[in-house]
């Protein structure tokens, strides 16, 4: 670390540090929060001396959308989570320090040998929501353009492509039909999986607030547990883990001999209704409640209030996503609202809120393994005929690639050779950590660009890339309801640290690629956005898309610059952006017409066995972020939950015996492949389901010894 002149951070309100003989000034700097996916305007106030501001206070952008000023505590101490002596710095390459020019040359020479040797699928990125959308689309553009696979993959496959799927299936599309006001216009908010106050607390703060002004709203809570968000609920219904399909089968049942349907709008602009109630007759009250382990007053409650009311929004999150049937729970939680109409205007529509600042920006770019860039389909000929014209690429991928959890499969296998890993700690958020610690083992090459020097992943690498942090920055993200805006950087990069879309561009030339001579993120994204609008109609040759940033395709660096924040689409028919889609009833489909799709309820795949009795629920905690990288370095944040638990139920806790503070060990059918001890206070908490446990997904070995939950869990998943 020596050598590197950035002044250390200076606390809100202080003027410590500014050398009193110095021109003051003052500047106000203005970017975009990167924790969840809320996406929260955030205002740097910067002082000091002409030419070296620091930042001294942080505060929420009061004209933006999504936050109107709120910021949740996470986003409140930002600044403190501006740590110098925790940054990788320098390139490595096997454990030296080395110049960019040698570790760009490395990554490219190992990378195009496996290539040459094994071909183009003996490789893969794994990458991440954390990542600016001209990041991802310059990685998405390297591999399925160029190298001519499509193994990218990224963290957001966790936790967003149940929805993804479900909307694809429902829409025609991987469209999120509504805006955040939406939650102030409802007569009805259903949160489902979701302990909002916690993982999106500025916009269960607009919640409050709409209750507040409109004390008939009614806020309805689905979940296991009897989280921080029931206490705004006038309904908890806390649901059998893995029960949902049969919950709002039930609700689809409801609605049809209750008066509940909107007929109208079935017969005009939806497919698939009888075949989807078909499927939901046999869920009577009486069963849903006795299979969702439920008091059957309770839930007709639930549905009569989604039956009466002329407004409602289903506000869902990875409790629902996160399952081996997520896909199956968002449909059957988006077939509700198709069948009542209550979808395309103000107030209604199913939700789907994203985990991470940017998975919105990584989906439209492509950075899913079945995805091309720009909202269009791997499988689709004419889709990669267009993304292949507008890149003048050598290549296209034909089929889709490894998803995140079989690529370390595949690594483990052998089959993939070499991966680059992008700002994100897989080692501690991926299921069944036992495995991804073999195949990262056996992996020929691991890369891994980050910008923090020590994490359980980067224990693995072969090379280490420094990457630029949040406070520098510069590009786009877009937050769950379409809503782009811009990240900016305030500080200059740290030591040798570069944006991730430079790096990917440097190996890309080293590998002999053209098409990668970006200059700026403006560069990137201007081409992006001409992509989303290239051959985007219903003329020949032409393939109509919900995403279009043709209107923002322009536009001039300080254009870029000045950029407001804006949902897409943005085009001709809609210069100033658009707040909900489906307005007009008409959907992306081959018909013009919504898919209400027939689901049935299956039991989740992890059951539970006289050898493993509980069930172990997961989740946030309200201070910290996913591996907390971030977070982790900010001791006001750590105060609230200083240390990893095990929530239990009082009466289960006292059949075992046990009492808060008490150290347990955990196992599993999975964990048992691996001498890693999972151990855990308890924390008696009746909040609880009995026979249901709750720990949360942050700490990893880098925090804790023997707190990683990911030893516990199989890598099930929806197919």
């Amino acid at each position: 670390m020596s050598g590197l002149q950035r002044i250390p951070t200076i606390n809100s309100g202080s003027s410590h540090g500014l050398e009193s003989n110095a021109l003051a000034s003052s500047t106000l700097k203005q970017s975009t929060c990167p924790y969840c996916g809320v996406g929260c305007g955030v205002d740097v106030q910067l002082s000091g001396s002409v030419g070296q501001p620091q930042p001294v206070a942080v505060s929420g952008t009061p004209e933006h959308p999504a936050n109107f000023g709120r910021l949740c505590i996470k986003g409140s101490k930002l600044l403190d989570t501006l740590e110098q002596n925790q940054r990788l710095v320098t390139p490595q390459v096997d454990g030296l320090d080395a110049s960019w020019e040698q570790a760009a040359h490395e990554v490219a020479h190992r990378f195009s040998k496996i290539i040459k040797e094994h071909g183009p699928n003996s490789v893969a990125l794994y990458v991440s929501g954390q990542l600016l959308t001209e990041d991802y689309y310059v990685a998405n553009k390297l591999m399925k353009g160029y190298i001519g696979s499509a193994n990218i993959d990224t963290n957001s496959r966790l936790c967003m492509s149940s929805a993804v799927a479900a909307q694809k299936r429902a829409f025609g599309s991987d469209a999120v039909p509504c805006s955040y006001e939406d939650l102030e216009l409802s007569e009805l908010i259903v949160f489902v999986g979701s302990n909002a106050a916690w993982t999106h607390p500025v916009l269960f703060q607009r919640v409050e607030r709409a209750k507040q002004l409109n004390p008939g709203l009614k806020v309805v809570i689905i979940d296991p547990r009897n989280t921080a968000t029931c206490e705004l609920g006038d309904l908890h219904l806390p649901i059998k883990a893995g029960t949902d399909v049969a919950l709002f089968n039930g609700l689809l049942n409801y609605l049809s001999e209750n008066g509940g349907l909107d007929s109208r709008f079935l017969e005009s602009s939806v497919a698939g209704f009888d075949n989807a109630l078909k499927q939901a007759r046999e869920w009577t009250v009486e069963r849903t409640a006795q299979v969702c382990d439920l008091a059957a007053d309770r839930l007709e409650q639930f549905y009569t209030w989604f039956c009466a009311s002329q407004t409602a929004m289903s506000f869902y999150s990875m409790g629902v996503n996160q399952s081996s049937s997520g896909v199956d729970k968002a449909n059957s939680i988006i077939n509700c609202h198709l069948a009542s109409g209550k979808i395309g205007k103000p107030g209604s529509a199913p939700f789907s809120i994203t985990g991470q600042p940017n998975a919105m920006g990584g989906r439209e770019v492509g950075g899913l393994s079945n995805l091309l860039a720009a909202h269009m389909d791997i499988d689709n000929e004419q889709h990669r005929d267009i993304v292949q014209e507008y890149w003048n690429s050598p290549t296209l991928s034909e089929q889709a690639g490894h998803k995140a959890v079989e690529l370390f499969d595949a690594i483990e296998s052998g089959e993939v050779k070499a991966v680059w890993i992008m700002a994100t700690n897989p080692l501690v958020s991926m299921p069944n950590r036992n495995r991804i610690e073999r195949a990262l083992k056996k992996c020929a090459c691991v890369v891994v660009s980050d910008y923090v020097a020590s994490n359980d992943t980067l224990a693995y690498a072969d090379i280490k890339l420094p990457a630029t942090a949040w406070s520098e920055k510069d590009g786009t993200v877009t937050n769950s309801d379409r809503t782009i805006s811009r990240q900016r950087a305030f500080l200059p990069a740290l030591g040798e640290a570069r944006h991730d879309w430079k790096i990917i561009c440097d190996v890309a030339q080293r590998m002999g690629y053209s098409g990668f001579d970006f200059q700026s993120s403006h560069e990137v994204f201007v081409e992006y956005a001409g992509l989303t609008g290239y051959r985007n109609g219903r003329g020949e040759n032409e393939s109509q898309r919900d995403l279009d940033l043709s209107g923002l395709a322009q536009l001039s660096r300080a254009q870029f610059d000045r950029m407001k924040p804006v949902q897409w689409p943005v085009n001709s028919t809609n210069p100033n952006g658009t707040k909900r889609l489906f307005t007009d009833q008409a959907f992306y489909t081959p018909t013009g017409k919504a898919n209400c799709i027939a689901v049935d309820f299956k039991i989740p795949t992890q059951v539970t066995s006289d050898a493993y009795p509980f069930v172990l629920n997961s989740g946030r905690l309200r201070d910290q972020w996913h591996t907390m990288t971030r977070s982790g370095s900010s001791s006001a944040l750590s105060q609230h939950s200083p240390e990893s638990f095990l929530a239990i139920h009082a009466e289960d806790a006292q059949a075992l015996d046990l009492k808060d503070g008490d150290l347990v060990s955990l196992s599993s059918a999975v964990s048992t492949q691996t001498s890693q001890q999972v151990v855990l206070p308890i924390q008696i908490d009746s909040a609880q389901r009995r026979g249901e446990l709750f720990a949360p997904i942050h700490w990893g070995k880098q925090w804790s010894s023997s707190a990683s939950i990911a030893y516990l869990y199989s890598d099930a998943r929806d197919a």
